[in-house]
């Protein structure tokens, strides 16, 4: 059913019940779904790729050297 088929099928109803409609359809607009809680685990092995071909002592060494280079 199309939602112009809706409407017209929603006119036929007597006022009060229209009413009652238009409540049932505007609770449903307010409802809502408790956001997806994510665990951190999901990141494990994310950006792992940005990583490849880098020696960790020698990112930490630079990293140490960056500190001394600070004024």
């Amino acid at each position: 059913m199309s939602l112009r088929e809706i409407v017209q099928e929603a006119r036929t109803l007597p006022v009060e019940e229209r009413k009652q409609l238009i409540k049932i359809l505007v609770d449903t607009l307010t409802e809502t779904q408790a956001p997806k809680k994510h665990s951190i685990l999901e990141f494990a092995g994310r950006g792992a790729e940005m990583w490849d071909g880098v020696d960790a002592q020698e990112y930490v060494n630079q990293l140490r050297g960056e500190w001394d280079d600070r004024p």
